[in-house]
């Protein structure tokens, strides 16, 4: 079922493509909180707002690399009943919408009992991009790569302050863009990230042109505009997160607002 594209569908945007000539503002939210109606409204307006890829969490009991923000987000959402089935509804419904690239961030336990080929298979009928999967080892990859790329969607790869004796070795194959992560721990606001990122960046760049993100702990327009000094793009998402839990289905303005001033801070 390789490029389904309906017809009163909008085309996604390769991720590729949003860090052609620009630095990229990626936000994250939990599908399903507070609503899955409100998670796509917030996901235009955050496009609208200047964003230029969204990250879109499907929900988990067991998410070990989130935060105290992130794993309440989860356990909001699914408290109301968010399965991935309804989630993958309201994705076919937001990409009637917009070409914003689209990534979903989810574990492999929820790929592995839907059954990885049926959910690969999904997100590409629904315009799904690419994927991120904290909990899946380098050494595992190939398999679900291989059935991901097949059905036109990057795995998105990840590196840890940890892995510098492995830094090439994660880098060199990597496809969508590198997701680095900035501090060790879970996700979170973070008042200072001290990690020695423009040595791993450098360390990245002698093997790939992939381009390189950062994530964890930024929230702030000065942090965002201090690591688009030296990444090609930012990634936020627990202070999202906790727009969306302060505001609830009010959340729409607060988050447009935080996205605008987040993108024009990077340089």
């Amino acid at each position: 079922m390789s490029n389904i594209i309906e017809a009163n569908k909008i085309k996604a945007n390769k991720i590729s493509q949003i860090f052609a000539d620009q630095k990229a503002f990626i936000a994250f939210l939990t599908a399903g909180d507070p609503s899955l109606a409100k998670t796509e409204e917030f996901i235009l307006a955050m496009a609208a707002a200047g964003a230029d890829l969204i990250e879109i969490g499907i929900p988990f009991s067991d998410p070990i690399a989130e935060g105290p923000v992130i794993e309440a987000a989860n356990e909001r959402a699914l408290s109301i009943g968010t399965t991935t089935d309804k989630i993958f509804a309201m994705v076919k419904r937001v990409r009637e919408k917009t070409s914003i690239p689209l990534v979903f961030l989810t574990y492999m336990n929820p790929i592995f009992v839907y059954g990885t080929e049926t959910f690969f298979t999904a997100c590409e009928k629904v315009g799904i991009n690419g994927v991120i999967i904290p909990d899946l080892p380098f050494e595992e990859k190939r398999e679900v790569r291989e059935t991901a790329k097949n059905h036109g969607l990057d795995v998105i790869t990840l590196i840890a302050p940890t892995s510098q004796d492995r830094i090439q070795m994660l880098a060199v194959d990597a496809t969508g863009f590198i997701y680095l992560v900035s501090s060790m721990g879970v996700t979170g606001v973070r008042s200072e990230i001290k990690t020695d990122l423009a040595a791993i960046i450098a360390d990245i760049r002698q093997v790939t042109k992939t381009p390189v993100a950062v994530g964890f702990g930024i929230a702030t327009p000065e942090q965002a505009a201090v690591i688009s000094q030296l990444a090609d793009g930012v990634i936020v998402g627990s202070a999202i997160v906790r727009i969306i839990a302060e505001h609830g289905a009010a959340a729409t303005d607060p988050l447009s607002d935080y996205v605008r001033k987040m993108k024009a801070a990077l340089v």
